[in-house]
């Protein structure tokens, strides 16, 4: 598993600057949660770190390799979550995670397991065969999220994962996310809920698109 590392990132849009000269090194190992207030530029980060959003200046690199759009990201073992949750909502719940593995070309013996292994983290597992446009906003979150862990991600990307969940839910959510942690992935998760950042291994704070940390994860924990 490599290091993250946002190197100088400034981000623009027109005369609005959402990031501004970040310099970061996310570790593997460690659940990292961004926090700030609405339009501080918690998903412009996301999505830099995704590969899905070229920086005005700067750049991500993930091991030694720079960042240059979305499909690569992919390829390199980046996935992010969306706060709209991307789902296309004519498959099933079981074939929006299912169809992604079969794409990379895994087995399909080997898919289907790891997307009812992912469902079930979630507390889907009776969900499967429902159309997504059956769920409701807080099972549609869930399956989004099941969707990133069926990849078992060496970078984990979260975007307000636990905003329209219950209390049960959230922990649960939560928990996986420590639990892709502790397998070795780097993890970050946007969130508006300072409760839920305090159980991450590092917080993040973004106000105008600039960052300080609020805790600092310990890199020697790290894996």
């Amino acid at each position: 598993m490599s290091q993250l590392r946002v190197e100088g990132v400034t981000v623009r849009y027109g005369e609005l600057v959402a990031l501004r000269g970040l310099e970061l090194e996310l570790a593997p190992g460690r659940l990292v949660a961004v926090t700030g207030p609405s339009g501080a530029g918690k998903s412009t980060l996301l999505w830099a770190l995704a590969g899905a959003l070229q920086p005005t200046e700067g750049r991500v690199r993930h091991g030694g390799t720079v960042l240059s759009g979305r499909e690569q990201a992919a390829r390199l073992g980046i996935a992010i979550v969306p706060q709209g949750n991307g789902l296309a909502s004519s498959l099933t719940a079981v074939e929006n995670v299912l169809v992604p593995l079969l794409s990379t070309g895994l087995r399909p013996a080997d898919a289907r397991r790891r997307t009812d292994e992912a469902l079930a983290r979630v507390g889907l597992e009776e969900s499967g065969n429902h159309l997504i446009e059956e769920l409701s906003g807080g099972q549609q979150q869930r399956v989004a999220l099941a969707r990133a862990l069926a990849c078992r991600a060496d970078v984990l990307l979260a975007d307000e994962p636990t905003s329209d969940l219950d209390a049960a839910n959230r922990e649960r959510v939560m928990a996986a996310l420590r639990v892709e942690a502790a397998h070795g992935a780097v993890v970050v998760m946007a969130t508006h809920d300072f409760e839920e950042a305090e159980q991450a291994d590092g917080e993040l704070r973004l106000d105008a698109g600039l960052a300080t940390w609020h805790r600092e994860p310990a890199h020697d924990r790290a894996r």
